[in-house]
């Protein structure tokens, strides 16, 4: 009598032979081992159907399926062991027990990490990024901003010129001007970027550095809307102990003007070395938009006010990662970047 679980046996038997011995890879060969010894596998299915058979022939069937199980089960030993032999063969002279060099990540330089922190900070008090390009016209880097003529700032001294007439910007203020003349009010906006200016390299200046700059114009804005950011700001950047102060200044662009001071983040106001025992370091120029600026932009000063803000990355960079020396930033020296 015909026994059909045998047949399919003997016939797996005879496949899974050929296929093992025709596999040139583990991979290849553990797909073998799962479509006939897996728990899915064929063999499993066909374990199964054994109670189908004549009990007479059930002895016999079972005793097929155990050999057949044992010799697909040899073969793909011996399989692999020829396999991994073939391989260490082609690696002679390897350790391929030495474990794995891990590559070389890059990190996030500290002054646009520090960037990123400022915008993400502002953006939750709901002000947006505006961008410009860094060569700028005369007209937005100084004429629109209430720089008068004889200004020191427009001088080739202190101020990288084209031929052509046009300059690098000197500020991230150029900015705001552009957006003003492009939107009506209200603007609240900052916006972070490279500038140049002609400084001799020393341990707290450079020739080209990061500002981040902030505007707001609308109806009924105050000196005291631009004290609430500024206090939210050093408190989210560093820490809910920081307080501010504002003192008296003068820039063309604002009026009144003033320098905003952060408690020292390194005695945490008591005073230190760092901030000459004043308790303060001084951290951002600011004040109201001065009514000329907005004349410059076609707005109406008699009917928004705004203020506006700029501050140094590399300076909040310094002073959150304790770094003394602004060129370390610019020396590319893997050892420094490394630590952050």
């Amino acid at each position: 009598m015909s026994n059909p679980i045998i047949d399919q046996l003997n016939a797996a038997a005879e496949a899974a032979a050929a296929k093992l011995q025709a596999a040139a890879e583990a991979a290849e060969l553990e797909k073998i081992r799962i479509e006939y010894l897996g728990t899915k596998g064929l063999l499993q299915a066909l374990s199964k159907e054994i109670k189908t058979v004549p009990p007479e022939q059930r002895k016999e069937t079972g005793m097929t399926f155990n050999t057949v199980s044992k010799a697909i089960q040899q073969q793909f030993d011996e399989r692999s062991a020829a396999l991994a032999d073939t391989a260490a063969a082609d690696h002679s002279g390897l350790d391929l027990s030495l474990p794995g060099r891990r590559p070389d990540t890059g990190r996030m330089h500290p002054v646009a990490r520090v960037m990123e922190d400022c915008v993400a900070i502002f953006r939750r008090l709901g002000f947006i990024v505006a961008e410009g390009p860094e060569i700028e016209t005369v007209f937005h880097n100084f004429d629109a901003l209430n720089a008068p003529a004889d200004h020191p700032s427009r001088d080739p001294s202190d101020t990288f010129y084209f031929d052509d007439g046009r300059l690098l910007r000197t500020q991230t203020s150029p900015v705001q001007v552009r957006t003003m003349l492009a939107h009506k009010p209200p603007v609240r906006i900052v916006s972070p970027g490279r500038c140049f200016r002609r400084d001799t390299p020393d341990a707290t200046h450079s020739m080209s550095f990061h500002q981040i700059e902030g505007l707001y114009v609308d109806r009924k804005v105050s000196l005291g809307d631009l004290k609430s950011i500024l206090l939210h700001f050093a408190r989210e950047m560093f820490g809910s102990g920081a307080n501010i102060r504002l003192r008296p200044h003068f820039f063309p662009f604002t009026e009144p003007s003033v320098e905003a001071d952060f408690s020292c983040i390194m005695c945490g106001g008591k005073g230190c070395r760092v901030c000459k025992n004043s308790g303060w370091l001084e951290i951002a120029g600011a004040g109201m938009v001065n009514p000329a600026v907005f004349e410059a932009v076609g707005y109406d000063p008699e009917q928004v006010t705004g203020f506006a803000f700029g501050m140094g990355l590399e300076r909040l960079a310094m002073l959150k990662y304790r770094i003394n020396d602004i060129r370390y930033f610019y020396e590319n020296d893997v050892r420094f970047l490394a630590q952050f």
